[in-house]
């Protein structure tokens, strides 16, 4: 049992830090255009939003039904929705605004969006320690597909936080937070979860997540990337990061 949990907490280490790879390549770009980044931020938009409805919210409601899934859905929007209108901002096109108003949204976003895949991969954490702790090679590849579907996720973040503080480091860091949280969610599930993480738990938790990220995508992402006037570039990020996180996810299949 021991040597499960080891390779279980090794497995999902892994399978979180690949949000690494996903971050270098947001840094690949030395100076991002408004071309580059109305694609990426679309892109972080469609992969977020995917990632939600195909894989949290449906998995939640296999798991508890529709009813129940639907409610934790809406009970993450509710609750982000009231912590975005309790920390109000101001909001404006993106030729409106000076350098340091557009660099500090796009700071907050790429936060708001390291929050979001973070609270998404604490359960993936869980997910991939109890796949491996019942079956090895379950475990093996749970740990394979959500490595997969983490690069996506690792340029989500790093995207916006470079473009706003020039700084690779900062970047680097946000995305590697992001990807910690699957360790620590197979951590917490190995400590003090596993004898009460029931199914319905569980599924209510996938779907008070995707209705969070959900939020960002429509409330944050999809503005900014339309902000910066190509329209046209951001919608085709929309559709290339759904279609790359839905590849990924089939790859899970």
């Amino acid at each position: 049992m021991e040597k499960n949990v080891a390779l279980a907490l090794i497995l999902t280490t892994l399978a979180g830090l690949s949000t690494t790879l996903g971050s270098l390549l947001g840094l690949v770009v030395r100076k991002p255009g408004p071309r580059f980044m109305s694609v990426t931020l679309g892109f972080s938009a469609g992969v977020m939003v995917m990632v939600s409805f195909v894989e949290l919210l449906q998995g939640s409601i296999k798991s508890i039904g529709f009813a129940y899934a639907n409610f934790g859905f809406f009970a993450g929007i509710i609750v982000i929705f009231l912590l975005d209108f309790f920390t109000p901002h101001e909001w404006a096109g993106h030729h409106d605004r000076s350098k340091g108003e557009k660099d500090d949204r796009l700071l907050r976003m790429g936060l708001l969006v390291a929050l979001g895949i973070g609270i998404h991969n604490f359960p993936e954490g869980m997910a991939t320690f109890a796949g491996t702790l019942k079956d090895t090679k379950l475990g093996v590849a749970i740990a394979v597909a959500i490595a997969i579907h983490n690069i996506p996720e690792g340029l989500a973040v790093s995207a916006p936080v470079y473009a706003a503080t020039h700084s690779r480091g900062k970047a680097f860091l946000w995305s590697f937070l992001s990807g910690v949280a699957e360790p620590v969610g197979a951590g917490v599930a190995a400590l003090f979860l596993l004898p009460f993480l029931t199914p319905t738990l569980l599924g209510l938790l996938l779907a008070f997540v995707a209705g969070i990220m959900v939020f960002i995508a429509f409330d944050e992402l999809v503005p900014t990337s339309r902000s910066y006037g190509q329209e046209h570039p951001a919608i085709l990020g929309v559709i290339l990061g759904m279609a790359i996180m839905s590849l990924s996810l089939w790859l899970l299949k």
